[in-house]
């Protein structure tokens, strides 16, 4: 299925499939213009707005019943897309609040939060968007719906989740003029106790932040 026919009027809008790849391509399209830092001052409310559409389609895969591909070994999709380039973008122009803590499992009893970064998070959930999505432009939609239920359970739902609190929590630092625990220095790769990433916090003044990344405090 070509990109010309990925919107064509013969389809059904209102069909499952046709939803779904929608939404998943308008994602893919929003995150790469917003990652080119044409207009940085609205690059993390354009992407809270944006991750929050994607998992009302993700909560929708979840939702529906298990979906069976139509062959028993998934097609060859070819290379997959370099997608360094948008990881490197991003975390340049997130660059003062890229780290953030992420607990990875909630249901994990006494886990301590780990390092994770946005910049890494966007180019993983875009990796696995795009693999679907080229089964899908290939006519084999079962394959792409299965291939977007089964990683969004496994990988882009739990990643797409966790940058949504973390732009949400910034947001909200910076609406509610709340100062923002710093994170410089925090290296991704380090496996530090939750004790430890208290001690690596700083104090960083909002104003620092809000300025270059399109946010305003709330006044009363």
């Amino acid at each position: 299925m070509s990109d010309a026919t990925l919107h064509s009027v013969t389809q059904d809008p209102d069909d499952f499939a046709v939803q779904i790849a929608d939404s998943i391509e308008s994602f893919i399209v929003a995150t790469t213009e917003v990652a080119k830092g044409d207009e940085p001052d609205s690059a993390v409310p354009f992407m809270l707005l944006e991750i929050s559409q994607l998992l009302l389609a993700g909560g929708r895969l979840g939702a529906h019943e298990d979906i069976v591909p139509d062959e028993r070994y998934e097609p060859d999709t070819g290379p997959e897309p370099d997608v360094d380039d948008l990881r490197e973008r991003f975390a340049v122009l997130l660059e003062p609040v890229d780290v953030f803590s992420e607990v990875f499992d909630p249901y994990e009893p006494r886990k301590a939060p780990v390092p994770a970064r946005i910049s890494d998070n966007l180019a993983d959930i875009v990796t696995d968007l795009r693999h679907g999505l080229a089964h899908y432009r290939a006519g084999r939609t079962s394959e792409a719906l299965w291939w977007w239920q089964f990683s969004y359970f496994s990988n882009w739902g739990p990643t797409a989740s966790a940058t949504l609190r973390a732009l949400q929590s910034l947001v909200a630092h910076v609406r509610l003029d709340q100062p923002l625990a710093e994170l410089d220095g925090l290296d991704t790769d380090e496996d530090l106790a939750e004790e430890e990433l208290a001690e690596e916090a700083g104090r960083v003044m909002i104003e620092e932040i809000a300025g270059p990344l399109g946010l305003r405090s709330l006044k009363r």
